[in-house]
């Protein structure tokens, strides 16, 4: 009966935000337009940011490096063979040169700068590239810090410097710095778009958490999750991760209330009223991504809004929120933040856990990492800690809160996760934030977010 009701929930919902979505032609004209301001806009600040004017950029297909990959033309879905990218800045002249050593332009922003019939050797014409230009440095994507900055392989490294000529090897480089600032920077354009993704997450969530989709006592956190999966691919989107939904509920209402670990969340469980839903969700869309935690009410029958220590919970949640968010100042690094933000909430009261992550090209993005859920005392080096807060970045403001609640006799996280933007004029929330639980059914006139 469960299954066929779920069936017949799935043909009743309506496509949210449809008609804002792009066909994937327009998709494309998006992405290039971007992918072109990026190139001829902002990477040469970068470049000249990081003191790096020649940067090469090197990938095998299948095989990409998470850099080249946000660099490559919508009709580019992979590398083509080995894919050899050139980037020399002068800053003197205010050009920069765009080039591939490969067969073929990547699209209309990078040249093909190798004839094979002229130069058969591939790593030959590179090096020529490189004698014309006689750069003071050479980046190439190592990094022991920054997993997204360490997409050269080996191979690709030992036969460059084997081809490179000695009196250049002095001034090869990590270009880590160069990498992170080119994943983790949102130009103005990008952030109009990002406040749509974020509509659309919420829109989402909001549709999943609500009586369209879950009837209590027959839909269990499975249904919710897989019905937020199709609805994703019926929009023609994609998700970066599967979601997650899962009850926190009174330790009088029977088992399966434990007070779980990130790691031991029930797969599944039956949603019954008086339930508190929690859920993880993001998606892609236009090479950016989202990640958002609400939190939703299943009314008794006899209800007609949340509990108050549910919605003075979600209150505290916000408090951990601005904490964090009031510390985010430019310059300062992830640990550092961390620390203060959890002095700061505890000195309050609060018992909170900050786990917020770069967000952007990438669900789990290059930036400044402010906390692990298993590591509140600080993060370790190769996990971005040394990495310092910079303007024009996005991330997924996430984090939890202990409460405890004598009517259900346990205590119980507030789990929140919002986009936030920080620009020259701070921190902002790129599209609001949850201030209210959503009810599970609507009551007319709430709002729930």
């Amino acid at each position: 009966m469960r299954s066929i009701l779920f069936l017949l929930v799935l043909t009743f919902c309506t496509t949210i935000n449809a008609q804002h979505i792009l066909s994937e032609k327009e998709r494309a004209t998006v992405i290039d337009e971007l992918l072109d301001e990026r190139f001829n806009n902002l990477l040469p600040k970068l470049m000249d940011d990081a003191n790096i004017d020649m940067w090469v950029v090197i990938s095998r297909e299948y095989n990409e490096d998470p850099v080249l990959r946000t660099m490559l033309p919508a009709t580019w879905l992979n590398a083509r063979r080995r894919t050899i990218l050139l980037f020399y800045r002068d800053k003197a002249k205010n050009t920069i040169e765009k080039l591939a050593v490969a067969r073929y332009n990547v699209g209309k922003n990078i040249e093909s700068a190798w004839e094979k019939e002229k130069q058969p050797d591939q790593w030959k014409r590179l090096m020529e590239l490189i004698l014309e230009r006689n750069p003071k440095q050479i980046g190439l994507n190592y990094s022991k810090d920054h997993n997204i900055a360490d997409g050269l392989d080996k191979t690709d490294y030992d036969a460059f410097m084997a081809n490179l000529p000695k009196k250049f090897h002095s001034k090869v480089v990590s270009a880590e710095q160069l990498a992170v600032r080119w994943i983790e920077t949102r130009t103005e354009r990008e952030m109009v778009i990002y406040n749509q993704l974020v509509d659309i997450t919420h829109d989402i969530i909001a549709e999943a958490f609500s009586e369209k989709v879950i009837t209590p006592g027959i839909t269990t956190t499975s249904d919710v999750v897989w019905w937020m999966r199709q609805k994703v691919t019926d929009l023609g989107l994609e998700t970066w991760f599967h979601p997650t939904v899962d009850v926190q509920r009174s330790n009088n209402t029977g088992k399966n209330s434990e007070f779980y670990s990130f790691s031991s969340k029930p797969d599944e469980m039956v949603i019954l009223p008086g339930d508190l839903l929690h859920c993880d969700f993001g998606i892609t869309y236009l090479r950016l991504n989202t990640d958002c935690q609400e939190l939703a009410y299943v009314l008794k029958p006899e209800e007609k809004r949340a509990p108050d220590f549910l919605v003075n919970g979600l209150k505290d949640g916000n408090r951990v929120q601005d904490f964090l968010t009031q510390n985010m100042i430019a310059g300062r690094t992830g640990n550092e933040i961390l620390a203060k933000s959890l002095a700061e909430a505890k000195a309050a009261g609060l018992r909170p856990s900050i786990y917020t992550h770069p967000l952007g090209m990438y669900g789990h993005s290059a930036g400044t990492t402010i906390g692990m859920w298993d590591s509140q005392g600080g993060v370790m080096k190769d996990d971005g800690e040394n990495y310092a807060l910079n303007p024009n970045t996005v991330y997924a403001i996430e984090l939890n809160t202990t409460i405890t609640i004598p009517e259900w006799n346990r205590d119980i996280r507030i789990m929140l996760e919002e986009a936030g933007f920080y620009g020259e004029k701070g921190f902002r929330y790129v599209n609001g934030r949850q201030t209210e639980l959503l009810l599970i059914p609507r009551v007319k006139g709430h709002q729930g977010n």
